[in-house]
C-alpha cells in the first residue's frame, strides 16, 4: 500500500528486520511513535525490486488468514 507516497509492505517480522539491516528501507511508524515490526517502508534508493516484494507480502497476507 502507498502511505504517504511511501510503498509499505507487510511480511514476517524477521524478513522486516533482515531488510532494514541491510539498508533498504525502514519500520513503518504509523504516526504512533513506534514503528511497527512487521511493515516496512521500501527505500525509494533500494536495489530491491517491489514487485517481487510485494508479492511476498501478498503470499505473507494470504497464509495468515
Amino acid at each position: 500500500m502507498l502511505v504517504r507516497d511511501e510503498l509499505v509492505l507487510k511480511l514476517p517480522r524477521a524478513r522486516v528486520d533482515e531488510l532494514v539491516g541491510a539498508s533498504e528501507g525502514r519500520h513503518f511508524d504509523a504516526g504512533k511513535g513506534r514503528p511497527m515490526r512487521e511493515w516496512f517502508v521500501l527505500d525509494p534508493a533500494s536495489s530491491k525490486r517491489w514487485a517481487p516484494l510485494a508479492r511476498e507480502a501478498f503470499e505473507f497476507v494470504k497464509g495468515k488468514s
